[in-house]
């Protein structure tokens, strides 16, 4: 039995998330994500497939986040025909963020020929895929629950186990068994934390023989959550003693609705008197209602509430959901204090670029950061606190303030990786694959790793070919 493993993207850098398992010349991909950066840097990596699609016999999704499953509409429309394989909840997540990206790239679309069309110049360029590819993406994945194995190939048999990063996110294990010869690959999808509200924590799957994991907070550690609620608190007081704005940048799946949850508790405790919440997203919207159809996935404190006291921790009397264009305009108008939420989580695209715009100027106004920042991204930018910032095609002097709070990170932080590892049977373990990091986060990782006398770790780079004796 042959078998090798390389990676398409998610090498040395976050997003773009495309991993291969060759056995005996027969290829399975996990995860076709797309990659988030500079834009034309983004157009020629997205468009690239990096392998062609009738050579896959199988492909599986981690979770939904654009960075794992945007670029499936893609594959499928360069001539993909097998099954995408998924936990329920991913394929309802996926298919969600398929549409949006697919409506979004439409929309640029329509603006970029206009503009084309005012400077007398050719317009040439076209969405990577439509709604109509979005849809036929969506019909070939197959939903499969935690626990369920089944089978992609002759003797490749795959389980989903809860990865406790946001809702439906899977561990995908490959017992690859042939001839009496058995290898597990074990791919760790994003890693979540312990703790967390809603989802449940990180499972633990049987023993692996190599093991694929992330490491996006690879050189750094999280907040406490203790202190993250009462740094939160201290924002929200600041803003109502300024009658100023809280925009904050965020994924529409699972950190909006925790942020919803965290700012359900503080008006439990009083302190978001007169303060409403936008959550401005159509997206965030409808991930919302996909969170109240998978209770499968709640931890114990949601499941109680939801199921045996019919509370919806999702929704309050200060919660507002916008989603027509005429209400998301009208908060421009709105007067402080204001908590905005809104997606693009990394600020290249989506309603919250507009908000940004409106707000940026304001000494009043606080941007809140609760999540990783790509390179390159808007978002790394107005976290380095940079004090010009383009938006739109127009230049803009940052005037608001900018604070971050980590502890609301859905990924494990390094030491909390490492504990996950630590947890697991190592009487097999051989190597250690590290993707999905900037490579000086990976580097930290590696080394962290080795100091705590972890199996050989090794940093997955581009297109590289490893063989799994």
């Amino acid at each position: 039995m042959e078998m090798n493993f390389y990676s398409l993207g998610a090498a040395e850098e976050v997003t773009g998330s495309r991993h291969v398992l060759e056995v005996d010349g027969k290829s399975y991909m996990v995860d076709y994500g797309a990659f988030q950066g500079s834009r034309a840097e983004a157009e020629r990596k997205n468009r690239e497939t990096g392998i062609e699609p009738d050579r896959l016999e199988g492909v599986i999704i981690t979770h939904g986040h654009f960075d794992h499953c945007g670029m499936i509409p893609l594959l499928t429309k360069k001539g993909y025909r097998g099954n995408i394989y998924a936990t329920p909840a991913t394929r309802d997540i996926s298919s969600l963020i398929m549409m949006d990206s697919a409506h979004i790239q439409a929309r640029d679309a329509e603006y970029l020929k206009r503009q084309a069309h005012k400077k007398g110049e050719n317009f040439d360029w076209r969405p990577l895929y439509t709604e109509r590819d979005a849809i036929e993406a969506t019909s070939q994945i197959m939903g499969v629950s935690y626990h369920r194995p089944f089978y992609l190939g002759d003797g490749v048999r795959c389980e989903f186990f809860d990865a406790g990063h946001i809702l439906g996110s899977a561990m995908v294990q490959l017992t690859v068994k042939k001839n009496g010869d058995e290898r597990i690959i074990l791919f760790s999808g994003d890693l979540g934390r312990k703790g967390k509200p809603i989802i449940r924590d990180p499972e633990r799957p049987p023993a692996p023989d190599y093991l694929v994991i992330e490491s996006t907070y690879g050189d750094r550690r999280h907040d406490k959550t203790a202190g993250a609620m009462k740094k939160l608190a201290e924002i929200v007081s600041r803003a109502r003693a300024n009658r100023g704005k809280i925009i904050i940048p965020s994924f529409a799946i699972e950190r909006t609705q925790e942020l919803v949850y965290y700012f359900h508790l503080l008006e439990d405790e009083g302190l978001m008197t007169d303060v409403p919440i936008y959550v401005d997203s159509p997206m965030a919207a409808n991930a919302t209602t996909i969170f109240q159809v998978h209770p499968e996935c709640y931890d114990d404190e949601i499941h109680e509430a939801f199921i045996k006291h019919h509370k919806n921790p999702f929704g309050f009397n200060s919660l507002h959901f916008t989603t027509s264009v005429d209400e998301s305009k009208a908060l421009n108008d709105l007067k402080g204090p204001a908590i905005i939420i809104s997606a693009d989580g990394m600020c290249e695209a989506g309603r919250i670029q507009h908000h940004l715009a409106n707000s940026i100027g304001d000494p009043a106004a606080t941007i809140l950061l609760v999540g990783f920042m790509a390179e390159n991204t808007l978002g790394r930018r107005i976290q380095n606190r940079e004090e010009e910032l383009k938006i739109h095609g127009q230049w803009f002097k940052r005037r608001a303030q900018v604070e971050s709070i980590n502890a609301f990170s859905a990924h494990a932080d390094y030491a909390e990786a490492d504990e996950w590892i630590a947890a697991l049977d190592g009487s097999r373990l051989k190597r250690i694959f590290i993707v999905h990091g900037e490579p000086g986060a990976q580097r930290a990782f590696k080394k962290y790793l080795e100091e705590k006398g972890r199996a050989g770790a090794v940093i997955v780079k581009y297109g590289e070919t490893y063989a799994l004796d």
